[in-house]
């Protein structure tokens, strides 16, 4: 789910304003040995380990919603289809999708249209099972009748808990707002607020927070504290009206037979979307140029991002995650990036089967473990790399997200079986869509962090295998002192060995010291 709330706005706004003016905004690429910050250290193994050696070009598929391929600060490091003809309308390479020279859109129509919102995979379940049992037909199969019964109890409490996030929010920013008017200033100043007079108890709050942010940060930057409830609001809005509407179902627009797990060749290849902010960040930290002089630099140098789009506003669906894996396998990805994930899984033996197919071309799967403050050894994340028959993969990395200070991020899954190691994942800074950049956090972020890792990894020692990366990776953590808090139990800590397989945080510095002695 792209939008899932990652934590409060009330308590993330105030390290955004910090980040923005202490002009860290590449902090994830620092060295915790040397720069004070908990970072991956690329910058370091660049400068001291990696001078003067030539790294071969990785091809990185980020399956997310959307990247904008023309970004100033991306397009020379976007993977283009050098088989196919562009815009002739033939599928010259005869892999089955037509002009298809940055990627694929499998959630668009043949016209061009695309799913821009979806529900999420438990209104699907419900919805269907509702068709059965919605009059009380118990006379069905017991198990599935249950099964029902629990889908229904969660759904309710989930589309109740949206709606009454949404009532806050809309609430909120339009005290906000309101402040702002009366006031009649722009820019506003601390001091205006200060002289702010009310009876009303709505603006007193909206004023005394807004307050807040400017004494713990010393900012006057009221309009940035607007914007950022008027998108909570938006996202709440969609998961009321959208994720969690029982009459809301877009597949129409893609056009495919949804029953048929073996189709290809659907969707279209417009690799933007209607939304292009989440995966275009997501590209950016793996591969935005480095040292261009301009905006930031990602992670690894020698990439080349394909842009593979099936993840909407909304949960994705299994078949359109099988198929995007099989396109980024077949044409040539050796990394692929999923910053997604869900609950429920509709068709998982599909998607392990193209797990299955990535593991067998010796590509590497790295993937966001999930921004609900959980442990992914008790509850279900999808994708995975358990095999519902059986087994697992052997080449998939599954990522927490880690703060400067080199403890997990307070909405971080974790898991000392189910996730491998942390990245950083808090107020990362990247590209978004039309030349601009923007701070966004979650293990969406730190598992392309973690993708930009590996990708270096395979640059400069394209000898070792997926599995071979990922021991790479998880043997060369650096490891935090302390202990951390664990996320979402209050005022509980754990060692970084309790909450991962690794127990500590990507290291690229480290990773290229492994390498090498492997590689001798």
């Amino acid at each position: 789910m792209l939008r899932k709330i990652l934590v409060s706005l009330l308590l993330v706004l105030p390290f955004q304003f910090l980040f923005a003016q202490s002009g860290m905004q590449n902090w994830f690429l620092l060295n915790p040995a040397t720069d004070g910050f908990n970072g991956v250290a690329c910058n370091a193994a660049y400068d001291q380990l990696l001078k003067g050696k030539t790294g071969t070009d990785v091809i990185v598929a980020v399956i997310d919603g959307g990247v904008d391929v023309s970004h100033p600060d991306l397009s020379a490091n976007i993977w283009t289809n050098k088989n196919e003809i562009p815009d002739n309308g033939i599928d010259d390479d005869h892999n089955g999708y037509i002009d298809d020279i940055h990627g694929w859109d499998f959630i668009g129509g043949k016209d061009g249209t695309d799913v821009n919102q979806d529900n999420y995979e438990l209104t699907r379940l419900y919805r269907e099972l509702k068709k059965k049992y919605e009059f009380g037909n118990t006379t069905g199969d017991k198990t599935e009748y249950d099964y029902f019964l629990k889908l229904q109890t969660e759904y309710n409490a989930k589309k109740a808990d949206a709606q009454s996030n949404l009532d806050f929010y809309t609430g909120f920013t339009e005290s906000i707002e309101q402040v702002i008017h009366d006031i009649g200033k722009s820019p506003l100043t601390y001091e205006d607020l200060q002289n702010y007079q009310t009876t009303d108890n709505k603006l007193l709050l909206a004023k005394i927070y807004m307050m807040a942010i400017g004494k713990s940060n010393g900012t006057d930057d009221y309009a940035t504290v607007l914007d950022e409830f008027k998108e909570g609001k938006d996202q709440y809005y969609s998961m009321v009206n959208y994720g969690y509407n029982l009459d809301f179902d877009p597949r129409n627009i893609v056009g495919d037979d949804y029953s048929d797990a073996t189709q290809k060749g659907y969707g279209n290849n417009e690799v933007k979307g209607p939304d292009g902010m989440h995966g275009t960040h997501v590209s950016g930290i793996i591969g935005a140029v480095r040292d261009n002089g301009i905006g930031m630099d990602g992670v690894a140098k020698h990439v080349k991002i394909m842009a593979v789009r099936c993840v909407p506003d909304g949960d994705e669906r299994d078949k359109d995650v099988a198929n995007a894996i099989r396109y980024a396998v077949d044409n040539g990805a050796k990394v692929i990036n999923m910053s997604f994930g869900k609950g429920y899984a509709y068709n998982k033996a599909d998607v392990d089967d193209a797990v299955k197919y990535a593991m067998s071309k010796d590509v590497l799967l790295v993937h966001g473990a999930g921004n609900d403050a959980e442990s992914n050894d008790n509850t279900d994340n999808f994708p995975n790399d358990h095999y519902a028959d059986g087994g697992y993969a052997a080449g998939w990395i599954e990522v927490g997200a880690s703060q400067p200070d080199g403890t997990a991020a307070s909405f971080s899954n974790y898991g000392k079986v189910n996730v491998d190691l942390f990245s950083p994942g808090t107020e990362i800074y990247s590209t978004i869509p039309d030349g601009k950049y923007k701070y966004l956090q979650g293990t969406s972020m730190a598992s392309p962090v973690c993708a930009g890792v590996a990708a270096l990894i395979r640059s400069y020692f394209p000898s070792l295998t997926n599995a071979q990366v990922k021991e790479v990776l998880l043997n060369s953590v650096y490891k935090p002192a302390g202990k951390t808090p664990i996320p979402g139990q209050k005022k509980k800590k754990a060692s970084m060995k309790k909450l991962c397989v690794s127990g500590g945080i990507v290291n690229a510095y480290n990773a290229v010291l492994l390498a090498e002695s492997m590689t001798k």
